[in-house]
């Protein structure tokens, strides 16, 4: 059962980061439609909408029709596309490159870890939470302070984060799949989303640690 749940969420994952890189890119060659996409006002309704996306997701994963949970899946990677679009104006796209495929290397050791050990990570989970929380709320209060020092450990702190979380999400995914409590078409896109946000911060992380600045 293990080594067949895992391909799809592998496999819907990699759509979902398709479709959110894509849809970043072709979004920063047009900058007039960017800047309104991301204006003031307009950047909180799409950071709302990804929030809904994801707790309507995680929330009826079990009572949803598969199709619906895909078209769920598409449209949160492609909103959460729009926001992405600031790094390719940000960053230097070989630096995005160089950073994602750094990126996808430590998210597919710690993925094959979680698949492999004997250590259950799946204890830790509360301990994660916590950790994300005070990462959150350190990053909205180094906002005011601006201090670089204070965000450089923040940044160290949040990759060690989220690669345990990577191989915590892959043991929680074989575990629901063994259990049978999720129908496993709809497991398979939840997987996809838990390992998508994963790979997503772990990117973000690692390009304000190695990123080149367009700029430079």
């Amino acid at each position: 059962m293990t080594n067949k749940i895992m391909p799809k969420v592998f496999g819907w994952m990699f759509i979902g980061l398709l479709v959110t890189f894509f849809t970043g890119y072709y979004v920063s060659l047009h900058p007039e439609t960017m800047f309104k996409l991301l204006g003031s006002w307009t950047i909180i309704l799409v950071i709302i909408l990804e929030f809904a996306l994801v707790i309507f997701l995680s929330a009826r994963i079990t009572k949803m029709k598969p199709a619906t949970a895909i078209v769920s899946f598409i449209i949160y990677s492609a909103i959460s596309g729009l926001t992405f679009s600031t790094i390719f104006v940000t960053y230097e796209l070989g630096s995005i490159m160089y950073v994602f495929l750094l990126a996808a290397i430590i998210f597919a050791v710690f993925a094959l870890i979680g698949a492999t050990t004997k250590t259950d990570f799946t204890k830790v989970g509360p301990y994660l939470l916590i950790g994300l929380i005070a990462i959150i709320v350190c990053s909205i209060i180094n906002i005011f302070l601006n201090n670089s020092g204070f965000d450089l450990i923040i940044t160290i702190i949040a990759i060690a984060i989220f690669v345990i979380y990577t191989a915590y999400d892959v043991q929680q995914i074989i575990k629901l799949n063994q259990l049978g409590v999720i129908p496993e078409d709809n497991l398979a896109i939840y997987g996809a989303l838990e390992l998508y946000l994963d790979f997503i911060n772990l990117f973000l992380r690692l390009l304000q640690l190695f990123g080149r600045s367009s700029d430079d």
